[in-house]
């Protein structure tokens, strides 16, 4: 009897498996030995991480090559878009930055939006800690950075140690597996979603260099839009489609990033299924005990059931995999390359140091003491079967800040090469260290809590 896919035993083998299993169940060389692995190792909740933490890699090592040159020339290539007379023209980073990055920023709305209505968020007293937490963890790092790298132009990067990478920092408890408590877990990707709203509003108001009002107020007009047509029951995704991309353009030209497009058109879509998936239910069953299902039949059948899901969880779920495993390592692939021959004088800098302590240092302390302060005051409790040494461990896993401390970066120091690059080193040496104090601090305190078992009965999972 041929292999059937994952998932699928409870189908009859005469109604569907005469035809042969699927290529990626069949016993093929490839199939079996690449394209099934590859699958699996898609499905591990660090997978993500480790792309791009690889892409990251590789980029320091093309940019410190024989052939560094080459890197600086491909990712500055110009790229233009004719309509007409008009002429749009950026660099390839620019690109990856502003428009592909749009990505990636529609995702974190889409999370913050599910979060608010339907997860942690909605609940003031379960959200409140990792609410404090973040807000300590953005102020504390952003203080130390200002009180080593002073005012000027070195100054403007105090957003830059703010940032939380959800992928990385989930990724590392990840890997620790089930010696971190679930609710723990629960506790950073909360913390994180929050620090992500933080760097959303620091690059809105901080990291706009000059306002076009008209523009502005096209891409508001545009987003409004787009939330009535939801109120009046219009589900045609195409028209949504050319709506987003026309509010990004008219922020694009606003002054504004154009990356909070995404995060807008994330946080209006609707986090509630628009049909009662009784509905469909019913249908479903009316259709499949017919004697035969027609095409009409079937385009009915698909649109109740997609209906009766959330926006929010299907974009998320069509999405995530192309944000973790595409466009941030694409991201980290153009951004990451700097060269490291002088790097000890990069990391003497101003920038680097006060990166460093801002990340390696601020991020621990900020969360840390405000978590203590929340609790003492009655404003939340910790996690179940969490300690402060596993406060203090996600603490130091939240300086990791990668992804967006480097989008962050791209935009404090834009006629600077140089403090970039100081900046860019600054971001991967505290990163790197910032996970590996982390692993090490919930590895020991782990080790050394008492009784109750790490993911015990009855908790929640992890995600």
């Amino acid at each position: 009897m041929p292999i059937k896919p994952h998932g699928s035993s409870d189908i009859a083998d005469d109604d569907v498996w005469n035809v042969g299993p699927s290529y990626l169940a069949s016993n093929k060389p490839l199939a079996r030995l690449v394209a099934r692995p590859i699958r699996e190792f898609l499905h591990v909740e660090a997978a993500g991480s480790v792309l791009l933490l690889v892409a990251a890699v590789v980029a320091l090592v093309w940019a410190n090559s024989p052939l560094a040159s080459s890197y600086d020339t491909f990712w500055h290539t110009p790229i233009g878009l004719d309509i007409g007379t008009f002429r749009l023209e950026e660099s390839l980073q620019h690109w990856v930055n502003d428009a592909l990055m749009v990505i990636f920023f529609f995702v974190v709305g889409l999370e913050i939006k599910y979060e608010l209505v339907n997860g942690d968020l909605r609940d003031p007293k379960t959200a409140a800690l990792p609410i404090i937490a973040a807000i300590g963890g953005m102020v504390v790092p952003a203080g130390l950075y200002a009180l080593i790298a002073g005012g000027g132009e070195a100054g403007a990067g105090w957003g830059i140690p703010m940032a939380t990478d959800i992928a990385f920092a989930v990724g590392v408890l990840g890997v620790l597996g089930r010696r971190i408590p679930s609710a723990l877990r629960l506790f950073l990707l909360t913390l994180a979603i929050v620090d992500d709203i933080g760097a959303i509003i620091v690059i809105a108001v901080f990291y706009t260099a000059s306002l076009h009002l008209w523009w502005l107020a096209l891409a508001v007009g545009l987003l409004a839009v787009m939330f009535g047509l939801q109120k009046v029951r219009v589900w045609a995704v195409p028209v949504y489609a050319v709506l987003g991309v026309a509010a990004w353009f008219a922020l694009l030209q606003s002054g504004v990033h154009a990356t909070l497009a995404g995060v807008a058109i994330g946080l209006i879509t609707p986090a509630k299924a628009l049909l009662n998936e009784d509905v469909a239910r019913r249908y479903a069953r009316q259709a499949l005990g017919d004697s035969h299902l027609d095409a009409e039949e079937l385009g009915r059948l698909r649109f109740l059931l997609g209906e009766s899901v959330p926006m929010v969880e299907r974009l998320q779920s069509t999405l995530h995999p192309l944000s973790s495993y595409g466009v941030l390592p694409v991201f980290a692939l153009a951004n990451a390359g700097v060269g490291l021959g002088g790097i000890g004088d990069a990391l003497s800098s101003s920038v680097s140091l006060g990166i460093m302590a801002g990340l390696v240092l601020g991020k621990p302390i900020g969360i840390v003491l405000a978590s203590f302060i929340a609790v003492r005051l009655g404003l939340g409790k910790l996690p179940e079967h969490s300690t402060w040494p596993m406060v203090a461990g996600v603490g130091c896993v939240a300086g990791v800040g990668f992804t967006v401390s480097l989008f962050i970066a791209g935009l404090s120091f834009p006629g600077s090469e140089t403090l970039s690059d100081d900046a860019k080193v600054g971001i991967l040496v505290a990163s790197v260290a910032a996970a590996a104090l982390g692993v090490v601090v919930l590895l020991l305190a782990a080790a050394r809590r008492p009784g109750e078992p790490a993911n015990g009965a009855g908790e929640a999972g992890s995600e």
